[in-house]
């Protein structure tokens, strides 16, 4: 009988293994700030620069800002979407604009990295970003 509940638990963790060091191995998006500064003659805002790395397959949920944010794609495919509209696909050299409030997203659904920066103007002391439930 114990060699039976051995076995069955053995084969339980060879099941779900694979999904688990699947996640465990999925690098995070990693995010560089340069630099956060009052906005001249608006001591109520920032401006933020960061560069941000998205590993394959990753991405961000649904959410919006406190502000404007300007993207620009250095390196791979970003695939931008405004909730409600058809999906925007962003290659190195392009850019965009998302204004105060909208829902949006960015994902990494190619199979490389993903590298752009943001310049941000944001409402100083409110949480940089605010998720969306769907």
């Amino acid at each position: 009988m114990q060699k039976l509940i051995i076995a069955e638990v053995l084969a339980i963790t060879c099941m779900f293994a694979p999904a688990a060091w699947s996640q465990a191995t999925t690098p995070a998006r990693q995010t560089i700030r340069y630099f956060t500064t009052p906005l001249e003659k608006d001591p109520a805002r920032e401006v933020e620069m960061v560069s941000i790395t998205v590993p394959p397959g990753a991405g961000n949920e649904f959410h919006r800002h406190s502000g404007d944010q300007w993207t620009a794609v250095q390196e791979g495919e970003v695939t931008f979407t405004i909730k409600g509209q058809p999906p925007v696909l962003l290659k190195a050299g392009d850019s965009n604009y998302v204004s105060r409030g909208t829902i949006h997203r960015q994902q990494n659904l190619s199979d490389k990295p993903a590298r752009y920066i943001e310049m941000r103007i944001f409402d100083k002391g409110k949480p940089a970003s605010e998720q969306m439930t769907q």
